[in-house]
């Protein structure tokens, strides 16, 4: 009993490393949409979004079994705990990029010259995930620590993207459109860190019992 048990905890690993992936995959994509004033990559976006949530309700599926099926013990309970909450931020990941997909419409190859930070949110919000899916499957919670640490890289750079854009305001009155659009787009990266941070918090959550909001 123990063995299928096992056997099944590890398809649930693979399955977060692929949902992670697909998370990364899908924040590159629409940041490169953005850079390169690309709408037509807002249908790559929409596509991985739509995988995104189909994996959700499989991992999902598989941890009810886990947990209605096998009676897990207490560790392997916040490990089951743990993703069904992390999931719930992956799949949010995925509704933020195709929210940037859609100012990409609208934004068109101007916005190239006016989102150095942005790109630069959009690396870090990668790595953040990247180290989040990689913490958990290790259970090494100094990697989910770096993965929240990152955070204040990602607000610094918001910070530094409002600056611009109000700078650019100011010498663009009447691009104010776009230039909001530029800023939600922005503050939906912002946004994307945050529910990296949750993954990561729920990672540690999973290894050592507590959780940060407790």
């Amino acid at each position: 009993m123990r063995n299928r048990f096992d056997n099944q905890l590890e398809l649930l690993n693979h399955k977060m490393i692929e949902m992670g992936s697909m998370c990364e995959e899908i924040i590159a994509v629409v940041t490169k949409s953005l850079v390169d004033g690309d709408p037509m990559l807002s249908r790559k976006v929409h596509v991985l979004e739509n995988d995104i949530d189909h994996l959700e309700r499989d991992i999902e599926s598989l941890c009810l079994r886990l947990l209605l099926q096998q009676q897990p013990v207490a560790g392997d309970l916040r490990q089951i705990s743990a993703v069904l909450k992390m999931i719930t931020d992956m799949e949010r990941i995925g509704d933020n990029a195709e929210d940037i997909s859609e100012f990409v419409k609208y934004l068109g190859k101007k916005a190239k010259d006016d989102c150095k930070y942005i790109y630069l949110m959009a690396e870090t919000a990668i790595k953040m995930v990247s180290e989040s899916v990689e913490a958990y499957v290790k259970r090494d919670i100094q990697l989910a620590k770096s993965a929240i640490a990152r955070d204040d890289i990602i607000d610094d750079y918001f910070i530094k993207t409002k600056k611009t854009i109000i700078s650019l305001i100011e010498q663009k009155s009447g691009d104010g459109e776009y230039l909001l659009d530029l800023l939600m787009s922005a503050k939906y990266f912002e946004r994307i860190g945050d529910h990296a941070v949750n993954i990561a918090e729920w990672v540690e959550f999973a290894v050592t019992g507590t959780h940060k909001g407790d």
